[in-house]
């Protein structure tokens, strides 16, 4: 092999670009925003239909949007192929079409602790199954449901056709009842032969009717096929499946519990991390995540900083860690603020399960599951807002969430900060910095946005 050959293999894959692709919850086309008052945009995007949460489906093929309305908007991808067989010449790129909107969540009132509980959609989990039909599960802060959507063939009707042969239960029990009993002629099994031919004689007319004005479309249903309710004093963060397609866990800032698809009237508490005395609290849960491989495997991790990973072979109760990842930088000097920066937000596996990518206020995190003592690679996302951790904790921004994501081949990481600024970050690709992205179609909305919520306050 000559050297080129060899420089051309050992050579970093060049940074991708990134461009716009789609945008969900835009004006209708047409609109011009300018012409919107921007005291009435401001307040429409606090609104219900305001995007809470996001979930992929594993094979990429599938998008659900949950929102503050307790909605939830499954979409399916579309590739090039069949945007060509659709005719569609606006787009120049696959993106996501729109299958179907449900209701999953309503408003209620929780009667003991005197309290709403709003229908904003937390989390949405896509579940694998083998025969490939489609199930989501939704939650907001204390109930979790799961949904199955699928495509049923729907019959519109064109044209109403009049017929001479009206066929109607009613039609015919009112017949039947004003027959006398000596017209009854009896039977072996108590049905009259004569009515019952008849009844089988006008429905096949009506059916042919039927069949005649009416044509068939496909339509995209969503049922609710479980309710999983009242096993949480603490509202919900997290929700995610195992990987044996049987079970899930939900965690609260206290506890994390293990359920069975199938069965929804009961679940095992397999972590507690509430004390004696309630004084005595020192964290909670932020976030909880199976390994996407090994189901007995789980990770969950606290507003301390810590990531806890736990074995559920070794007890029915995992109070004991199998290993802990705590980066060594919070080792030394401790100010005010450190616990509250190191407070972890989310956290994904990657798809083969050998790293866990990690995101706290200040920086997003790669760790090595076979290296516990410090990242493998640390991205800096709000460094330069060290010197106002003060006023930060003055208006509880330090307190704000931020969640990431991670490519399917496990070298690209993304997640969000202020200024509706995406960061995105390659592992052993492009420079330490990663590229900076706004989040939007169209950048003077941001600013509109902004003025507006500038004038409700004063």
């Amino acid at each position: 092999m000559s050297s080129s050959s060899r420089d051309s293999f050992s050579s970093p894959p060049p940074p991708l670009d990134w461009k716009f692709s789609q945008v969900f919850g835009e004006t209708a086309p047409g609109e011009d925003l300018q012409d919107v008052d921007v005291v009435s945009l401001a307040l429409s995007c606090l609104a219900a239909d305001v995007v809470s949460s996001v979930g992929f489906e594993n094979s990429g093929d599938y998008l659900a949007v949950g929102d503050r309305g307790g909605r939830v908007t499954p979409n399916s991808f579309l590739n090039r192929n069949e945007l060509e067989r659709l005719d569609s010449t606006f787009a120049t790129h696959p993106e996501y079409q729109y299958k179907t909107e449900f209701q999953s969540h309503e408003p209620e009132f929780d009667c003991l602790k005197s309290m709403e509980i709003e229908e904003k959609i937390n989390r949405l989990k896509w579940c694998s199954t083998s025969n490939g039909s489609l199930f989501i599960l939704s939650t907001n802060d204390k109930t979790i449901k799961l949904w199955k959507v699928k495509e049923k063939k729907v019959k519109k009707v064109s044209e109403m056709e009049h017929h001479s042969v009206v066929c109607s239960e009613n039609d015919l029990l009112s017949e039947g009842s004003f027959m006398s009993e000596l017209d009854k002629p009896p039977t072996t099994n108590g049905y009259n032969l004569d009515w019952a031919e008849k009844i089988t004689k006008d429905t096949l007319s009506s059916q042919e009717v039927q069949t005649k004005v009416t044509h068939t479309e496909e339509a995209t249903r969503a049922n609710c096929r479980k309710v999983y309710a009242h096993a949480h004093d603490f509202n919900i963060n997290s929700i995610s499946n195992n990987s044996d397609g049987e079970t899930f866990i939900s965690s609260d800032d206290l506890r994390i519990n293990l359920w069975n698809l199938e069965i929804s009237g009961q679940c095992f508490n397999i972590i507690d991390m509430k004390p004696l005395n309630m004084e005595d609290l020192t964290e909670v849960i932020t976030v909880a995540e199976f390994h996407p491989i090994h189901c007995n495997l789980l990770a969950y991790s606290s507003s301390r900083g810590f990531t806890r990973l736990v074995d559920m072979r070794q007890s029915a109760i995992c109070d004991h860690s199998a290993r802990i990842l705590k980066d060594a930088e919070y080792h030394g000097s401790k100010s005010f603020f450190t616990e509250l920066i190191a407070s972890i937000s989310d956290m994904k596996f990657t798809n083969d399960g050998q790293h866990i990518l990690i995101r706290d206020y200040m920086n997003l995190k790669l760790w090595d599951m076979r290296m516990d003592s410090s990242p493998v690679a640390v991205f800096k996302i709000h460094e330069h807002l060290r010197p106002k951790l003060s006023d930060l904790y003055n208006d509880d921004s330090i307190f704000d969430k931020f969640e990431c994501c991670i490519s399917g081949d496990g070298l690209h990481f993304a997640t969000g900060s202020y200024s509706n600024n995406l960061r995105i970050f390659s592992h052993g690709v492009g420079n330490e910095e990663g590229v900076t992205i706004e989040a939007s179609k169209n950048p003077n909305r941001s600013l509109l946005v902004s003025s507006a919520l500038e004038k409700i306050n004063c």
